[in-house]
């Protein structure tokens, strides 16, 4: 994705963005697409929510989805029910009984577009927020929910964003890798792109921030998007995983990792090659 691409349409999305305007455009499409396959939408911005309405005047029927219960414009402090630090379990339970009741209602499914910038700006708060937005998207993974977070590049900077973006499937941030849920019944995750010597901290904050558990003391891990992974990383992984009781299993179709680990002598690091 690039900076000024829409969001998809389903999914668990990172988008930033430097203009609110385009924000706005983006934000009544991605939900309009959820009216029109019958989903129950939300959108959960700052400010007061008479204030909100404006900023989708471009979704067709917005009346009618209003007054019928389909689309609710609500405070970023509704949707999230939080002063200061986001609880992330009870986030999930939030939007997983939102969820339920939409289904309850004879929607298809939810969906919701949130501007979070106000709920990232410190580092405590971004701890909370990268664990809340990693058991969301285990959640979504099985559930029919869908999400964008948006957030104000201008206010957080890249860095901070960076922070966020490395924890979703998709996003128009500039991120070399992408650590997200995989097949939660396995405890695994995955990762995309390139895990290069320049962002072994971020990965490393990543993973103790995500925390992914192993499963019969193995923490299986899903790298058929990963395009490179350099010796830091591979170290960071296995000392995750010893830190567990478990190894880190990585599943990906490089070769190169597989020497790596062997080269390095990593006991907590076993690479699976696959095809």
């Amino acid at each position: 994705m690039t900076s000024d691409a829409a969001p998809p349409a389903y999914g668990h999305v990172c988008w930033a963005y430097d203009d609110p305007t385009i924000l706005d455009a983006r934000a009544a499409a991605f939900l309009a697409a959820g009216l029109a396959v019958g989903e129950r939408v939300w959108l959960a911005a700052s400010g007061a929510p008479g204030s909100l309405t404006c900023r989708l005047d471009g979704l067709p029927g917005l009346g009618d989805a209003l007054r019928s219960g389909a689309a609710r414009i609500v405070t970023v402090d509704d949707a999230y029910r939080t002063d200061a630090v986001v609880d992330p379990e009870a986030q999930v339970r939030h939007y997983a009984a939102a969820t339920t009741e939409a289904l309850a209602a004879g929607y298809t499914g939810f969906r919701v577009l949130a501007e979070a910038t106000p709920l990232v700006r410190t580092p405590a708060q971004r701890d909370a927020f990268a664990r809340y937005e990693h058991l969301i998207d285990r959640y979504m993974r099985v559930h029919p929910m869908s999400a964008v977070c948006a957030y104000d590049r201008r206010e957080l900077g890249d860095p901070a964003i960076a922070e966020l973006a490395c924890l979703h499937p998709e996003t128009n941030a500039d991120v070399l890798f992408r650590l997200h849920a995989a097949d939660p019944d396995e405890g695994m995750v995955a990762l995309a792109g390139e895990l290069d010597p320049s962002i072994h901290r971020l990965f490393a904050t990543a993973l103790d921030r995500v925390d992914p558990h192993p499963v019969d003391g193995r923490l299986v891990v899903d790298g058929a998007g990963l395009r490179f992974i350099d010796h830091r990383s591979l170290i960071h992984l296995g000392e995750h995983a010893r830190r567990r009781g478990a190894i880190a299993v990585l599943r990906t179709t490089r070769s190169a990792a597989a020497r790596l680990a062997e080269l390095l002598e990593l006991p907590d690091v076993r690479v699976e090659v696959t095809r």
